[in-house]
């Protein structure tokens, strides 16, 4: 399929993000975490940079807005350091989804990885990538409890 028939449809998912993640400042100010309009481009670019290396499309909303509001309280994240994990995170939410097979729900993911990137990883991403979500991932591909043999 010709890639430029999406392209108009593309530039509205991006103009659509941009404006709701810009919103998320209003609530992550309280943490001390707040995105500029340079931040909220890069991060968009890296998402559709992702998919598109994934071989996955996104319907609807875009998924850092979730990521932003379920990891903006981790005492792991600071403003040094906010871009460069959320656009790490949403690289590891969309390798998980195909790793997965679709098996998790994006709410089950995102609260996974929470869980353990705030618990056991202590703010490490590589552990979180290597370890946890490998083991969700395996374990959701064989219809077993997500946290089985994790803890």
């Amino acid at each position: 399929m010709n890639e430029n028939i999406l392209l108009p449809v593309l530039a509205l998912q991006k103009e659509n993000a941009i404006k709701v993640i810009r919103q998320c400042n209003d609530f992550t100010s309280q943490f001390g975490l707040s995105l500029a309009t340079k931040d909220v481009n890069d991060l968009v670019e890296c998402q559709h940079e992702t998919l598109k290396y994934m071989g996955r499309i996104e319907f609807g909303n875009s998924i850092i807005p979730k990521l932003v509001f379920e990891f903006c309280d981790s005492q792991y994240i600071s403003q040094d350091n906010y871009v460069e994990v959320l656009e790490d995170l949403q690289e590891m939410f969309f390798y998980f989804k195909n790793e997965s097979l679709d098996k998790i729900s994006d709410d089950e993911l995102i609260h996974g990885m929470k869980k353990y990137f705030d618990g056991e990883c202590q703010g490490s991403l590589e552990k979180l990538r290597s370890t946890y979500l490998e083991k969700m991932c395996k374990n959701s591909r064989y219809s077993l409890d997500l946290y089985r043999d994790i803890e």
